[in-house]
């Protein structure tokens, strides 16, 4: 059975603390992980709000492996009368530096971090900010690629994940109590313990707000189901990626803080396609509905779904995660991007589609 997120005891008062970790620790006290049912199908128990660290430890056994070939390192050409080649990036989490080295290794900046991938096309998986150093840079960059891959011809574009939800949140709702079915939560609360960083509150202009709250939630490219959440909680919002898109954006117009906190506690959700048995048919719900025939997504790290979380040796070392490309699992139909940069991971980017 596999252990998921959840609460701590009742009468817990959160306090602040340095929050600046390195995300996804291994040493989560046991009394914030009660066992959950089936991934997804209601992966939290009753009550459940994401305000600790989100991650369990996941038994290796629970995932079958399958090796993902290696991209080339430099973007190819495209016919010129055609759409350009398509990348995506998984989770960022203000890793700029390591951001803009994997870009230039995939050929699509140059030197002076430029773009340099003419039609090209890039999308971002979400999850900009939060646990790394720059998180509003990172957001400043995609921005700029965004009109300078435009300007060539290709486009950047880029989805909206949890962590943009919850950075939203923390800056329109602050400590303003929500309802979160276990007692007082806040978005501001959520956010520290989920890797919030002062420097990009400090910086958080409203040029970022508004760019954030309007990205889409869920887009298909080249028959890629492009998401950022491994979890089947899109299909709350609507039977298209239209519908779903427009209510997600609706949703954050109206600015009531208990129907936002309610879209980022089901953005949280994960590991609903991890599962050998019942992984494949989430994916298929979500393909039969909206299109495709594989889905990409971030969110969950490669080392969790494998199991290759941290932990210290026998002789006191860290043992890093060992990631080496996406991850392509239940039965070939799910590829995962996010490999775990903030454990000492890799900063993945892809060009699509893959040879499975």
């Amino acid at each position: 059975m596999t252990q998921g997120a959840g609460q701590g005891p009742a009468a817990r008062t959160e306090t602040l603390r340095d929050f600046r970790v390195p995300a996804y620790v291994h040493d989560v006290p046991a009394n914030v992980l009660p066992t959950d049912p089936a991934p997804d199908t209601e992966p939290y128990p009753d009550g459940y709000t994401p305000t600790e660290r989100d991650l369990p430890v996941v038994d290796l056994g629970e995932t079958a492996q399958v090796e993902a070939p290696q991209a080339a390192p430099a973007a190819p050409d495209a016919p010129s009368d055609g759409p350009g080649p398509l990348y995506v990036v998984g989770d960022v989490h203000g890793y700029l530096d390591e951001l803009v080295t994997a870009l230039q290794e995939k050929g699509l900046l140059d030197a002076e971090g430029n773009w340099s991938a003419g039609n090209a096309r890039l999308w971002f998986l979400g999850d900009f900010t939060d646990r790394g150093p720059d998180g509003i840079g990172v957001i400043d960059l995609v921005m700029r690629l965004s009109a300078e891959a435009a300007a060539a011809g290709g486009y950047c574009k880029a989805l909206m994940g949890n962590h943009e939800l919850l950075l939203l949140g923390a800056k329109r709702f602050g400590d303003t109590p929500v309802n979160s079915g276990a007692g007082t939560a806040t978005f501001q609360a959520a956010w520290l313990l989920n890797g919030g960083q002062k420097s990009d509150m400090d910086r958080l202009q409203d040029v970022h707000l508004q760019w954030m709250s309007r990205l889409d939630a869920i887009e298909i490219e080249d028959d890629h189901l492009l998401t950022h959440s491994d979890t089947t909680a899109y299909l709350d919002y609507g039977d298209s990626i239209e519908a779903v898109n427009d209510t997600i954006r609706e949703t954050l117009t109206r600015n009531d803080a208990d129907e936002c906190w309610d879209l980022f506690r089901k953005f949280t959700k994960r590991f609903a396609f991890r599962d050998e048995e019942t992984g494949p048919g989430a994916v298929r719900e979500l393909l039969d509905t909206y299109g495709g025939s594989r889905i990409v997504h971030g969110h969950s790290p490669i080392p969790y779904l494998l199991g290759q979380v941290g932990t210290e040796d026998a002789d006191g070392e860290d043992s890093r995660p060992v990631v080496e490309g996406p991850h392509v699992y239940a039965g070939g139909l799910a590829i995962a991007m996010d490999g775990g940069v903030t454990m000492a991971g890799k900063l993945l980017v892809q060009q699509l589609p893959m040879d499975i």
